[in-house]
């Protein structure tokens, strides 16, 4: 069941202007706003989350599930966090296309609710293991640093 209500075309039109609404002269490539606002050191990456987050919204407003939602909210996380790192993360920023992906992930669900929410439930369960074992691995750094601070601090 395809969606092609007004919502879903706004949807559209947003995501592209997002992510590929401008086409780079000679070169296949195409760059968009979200890209664009990456460029604008400290606060451009917050403004690009925020504007990718109002897809986030509408899609929740479509009835997209909660497994989904959090893989589109993990796409716009992804972009702003590596975002934030000076030239690199303006190059990713370009190529990642959050917007473009979190549309195709909204369609997808559309066209073939029960598949998409399966697989996005198994990637988003993945994530949450992953980040919890990443939380565990900087405690357990923490406390080896702390440890070897209190040591190095005794021995003088």
């Amino acid at each position: 069941m395809p969606v092609t209500n007004k919502r879903h075309r706004n949807i559209q039109r947003f995501a592209r202007l997002l992510d590929s609404s401008i086409r780079i002269p000679g070169l296949d490539v195409r760059i968009g706003l979200d890209g664009l606002l990456g460029l604008i050191p400290g606060i451009g990456d917050t403004l690009g989350a925020l504007l990718s987050s109002s897809i986030l919204a509408e899609a929740a407003r479509l009835g997209a599930p909660r497994s989904v939602l959090l893989k589109m909210a993990f796409n716009i996380a992804i972009d702003a966090l590596i975002g934030t790192i000076p030239i690199l993360g303006d190059l990713f920023d370009f190529a990642w296309k959050a917007n473009l992906r979190n549309l195709a992930l909204l369609e997808r669900y559309f066209d073939d609710p029960r598949r998409t929410s399966v697989t996005s439930g198994l990637l988003v369960g993945g994530l949450i293991l992953l980040v919890l074992a990443f939380v565990a691995f900087l405690g357990w750094a923490a406390v080896s640093m702390l440890q070897a601070l209190y040591g190095l601090a005794a021995g003088t």
